[in-house]
């Protein structure tokens, strides 16, 4: 694409910008500052409203007693138990069963802290049964 055909539509970002790649007049490859192209921004909107769902399915599970509020900000940052138990230190099924209301209730406070610190939250936030799925950041 040459640089004066990357798209400018109105991006979900506000003022940020993209960076893509573009010929110059020359036929070099410089950067272009995009502010968005319709597609990806269908795109985008798309996989939020998908992870809005998703978060909004684990709210219902863990009102429902089945799950516990790990797994509330599992879905908020679109982990599974593979990679927060590789950013934790644990094993996958330490996770799964901490995602559980009962074992995830009895855990030392040297864990609790763990997790809350990969979620950059509060040891006393992880533990809070969350909000409306309003509450998803989004841009």
């Amino acid at each position: 694409m040459l640089k004066k055909d990357v798209p400018q539509d109105e991006g979900l970002f506000g003022d940020l910008k993209e960076l893509c790649y573009a010929l110059d007049k020359d036929g070099q490859y410089v950067l272009v500052e995009s502010a968005g192209w319709e597609p990806a921004n269908i795109a985008n909107i798309q996989a939020w409203e998908t992870i809005r769902a998703e978060v909004t399915d684990v709210l219902a599970r863990i009102r429902a007693g089945e799950l516990s509020a790990l797994a509330y900000h599992m879905a908020r940052h679109q982990m599974d138990a593979k990679l927060l138990a590789a950013y934790a230190g644990l094993f996958r099924w330490q996770v799964r069963r901490h995602m559980k209301p009962v074992p995830f209730r009895r855990l030392k406070t040297g864990l609790i802290r763990r997790y809350a610190a990969i979620f950059r939250i509060s040891p006393e936030e992880l533990l809070r049964v969350p909000g409306p799925p309003e509450a998803v950041n989004r841009p």
